[in-house]
């Protein structure tokens, strides 16, 4: 048995199981990601779907995406992929079935191919890469060494060690602030609003930082909690302790009816409209999406 410190439930791992991600097992009495280099999806992307509204704009991006999440979020887009009885189960398939694997040479090879059609580097996103992260580092730090710029969206519930491992080889991320209570983030997400916060603090102090919202009818869509989220990114400091949090970017985003939230209606327009004015009263760039 071994004990995963990646996310904050620190699964401690049976030889031969895997870990509460699905994507992290014990070999030998270590853990290790059997998801490494095992992607589900690569596409090129424009920058601002990832959301990044001001980092290179009008730029592309080599979008990797493997499988497993650490979080269990009943809306989840990418469901097939994160948290499914399917997505769960990658783990044991074979390669070539619903995974192709590849090093990171090959797709850092791939990335300087699509320059040509204004690529700027490579993303990791679609799951969550961080329960990944090995390759995460190995695969960004390459991706510098040969002049390309390095993306990660991320739900921001990882620890600052391995935050610290990855930073170097990372120009910018999209970290998920899904929320501003806990009894959100913590039940009905299965997350940890205390270690994401955490993080956040962390990553603004080393690469450019942008945060994104999914808001959701009648579990985080008051205007009091929005005012709150704002007012603490607004208090966000620099690592020489200046201000930078006004500045830093906020998507909010429209949820639609989707994996175990099916039965749920759209955000309205005008919530959307009214929280994006609310947290403008904090923030400098706030960008809502319908």
């Amino acid at each position: 048995m071994a004990k995963c410190n990646v996310g904050f439930r620190h699964c401690d791992i049976r030889e031969g199981g895997r870990g509460f991600c699905g994507a992290r097992s014990c070999k030998d009495g270590k853990v290790y990601p059997n998801n490494y280099g095992r992607l589900t999806s690569i596409a090129l992307d424009p920058i601002e779907k990832k959301p990044l509204r001001r980092f290179h704009p009008g730029t592309m991006i080599l979008s990797l995406g493997s499988y497993g999440c650490n979080l269990r979020c009943p809306f989840c887009q990418n469901s097939e992929i994160s948290w499914s009885d399917h997505a769960l189960s990658l783990a044991d398939s074979e390669d070539g079935a619903y995974t192709k694997t590849f090093t990171p040479e090959e797709l850092v090879e791939i990335a300087k191919e699509q320059k040509p059609f204004g690529n700027i580097g490579i993303a990791f996103t679609y799951n969550e890469p961080l329960i990944g992260y090995e390759f995460v580092r190995d695969t960004a730090k390459l991706a510098h060494d040969r002049g390309l710029l390095n993306v990660l969206v991320s739900n921001g519930t990882a620890s600052l060690e391995v935050l610290y491992e990855i930073a170097p080889y990372i120009d910018a991320m999209n970290i998920d602030l899904k929320g501003f209570s806990r009894e959100y983030y913590n039940g009905f997400l299965g997350g940890s609003l205390e270690m994401t916060l955490e993080f956040i603090k962390a990553a603004v102090t080393l690469c450019h930082v942008e945060l994104t919202t999914l808001v959701v009818p009648g579990e985080n869509d008051s205007a009091t909690e929005m005012r709150e989220l704002s007012s603490w990114i607004a208090d966000l400091k620099d690592s020489r302790g200046s201000a930078i949090g006004p500045d830093i970017p906020l998507h909010i985003l429209r949820y639609y009816p989707r994996f175990k939230l099916a039965d749920r209606e759209p955000t309205s327009f005008d919530t959307i409209k009214k929280l994006a004015e609310t947290a403008e009263e904090k923030l400098r760039y706030v960008y809502s999406a319908c």
